[in-house]
């Protein structure tokens, strides 16, 4: 390996490491949790989109169980929606330019989005429960999340190689 792949490869993990510290250490003091962007989904969405399927849903079912362990859903749903996240964000890389900004954006809503949906389903939350937080705090957290991964991608852009072109 030379020594620019490894330089990028820890440059990679010094801003994964950053994200789970956010996560755990800052996110909970932010404001109300439902609307606190989840730098977890962040992190697991740009590490799956430079990896294969395979590894990003070994990667997602790694978070959600991290997440499963913090959080009062049935045990298991974060795990399969991390899986879930994970796979789809590798696999939609073939799909869609992933070194855009803007793509990466909407990635990572689109992730927070779907992991609440799959979090809440598979919970067995009542329909009107279910309704409210995927009407109005899933698409907040979503917006909220994908504005910080703009940020974070701006600030890191040459590390991610990521384009600012719109």
């Amino acid at each position: 390996m030379s020594a620019m792949a490894r330089a990028n490869r820890l440059q990679f993990a010094a801003v994964i490491v950053v994200l789970l510290l956010l996560h755990f250490y800052v996110r909970p003091r932010l404001w109300d949790a439902r609307l606190s962007p989840d730098f977890l989904t962040m992190a697991l969405v740009i590490f799956a989109m430079r990896s294969s399927p395979g590894t990003g849903a070994i990667a997602g079912f790694i978070v959600g169980l991290a997440s499963d362990a913090l959080t009062p859903a049935r045990p298991g749903a974060g795990a399969l929606a991390g899986t879930v996240i994970g796979f789809l964000a590798a696999w939609g890389r073939a799909v869609f330019f992933a070194d855009n900004l803007l793509v990466n954006a909407g990635f990572v809503a689109v992730a927070v989005w779907l992991r609440d949906l799959v979090v809440l389903w598979a919970s067995g939350t009542a329909r009107a429960a279910l309704m409210s937080e995927l009407v109005i705090y899933g698409p907040l957290q979503a917006l909220v999340t994908a504005i910080f991964a703009v940020l974070l991608l701006v600030a890191f852009r040459e590390w991610f190689a990521i384009r600012l072109d719109l």
